[in-house]
């Protein structure tokens, strides 16, 4: 396992999680929370946990953020600003 790699993924873990809950758009937000879970999935695939990672992959990265997206889009806002 390469150690560095693992550490440059952390990094970048913590930093989409920072911008997740810091980002006032919730269809950044959602957008973020897809980053970070195909960031997880690489996590994953680099400590050896295949089936783990394909999973977060496909149901992270993929169903999950594609539901948050749909439905930011299908709400309306209440206010103009």
């Amino acid at each position: 396992m390469i150690w560095q790699f693992n550490l440059i993924i952390l990094g970048f873990l913590i930093m989409a999680a920072i911008m997740s809950l810091k980002v006032t758009d919730l269809l950044s937000a959602s957008m973020i929370f897809g980053i970070y879970s195909f960031l997880m999935c690489l996590l994953w695939a680099a400590m050896g946990a295949v089936d783990v990672a394909f999973t977060e992959a496909a149901v992270g990265a993929g169903a999950s953020t594609v539901f948050l997206v749909a439905t930011v889009y299908s709400t309306k806002r209440k206010s103009s600003d």
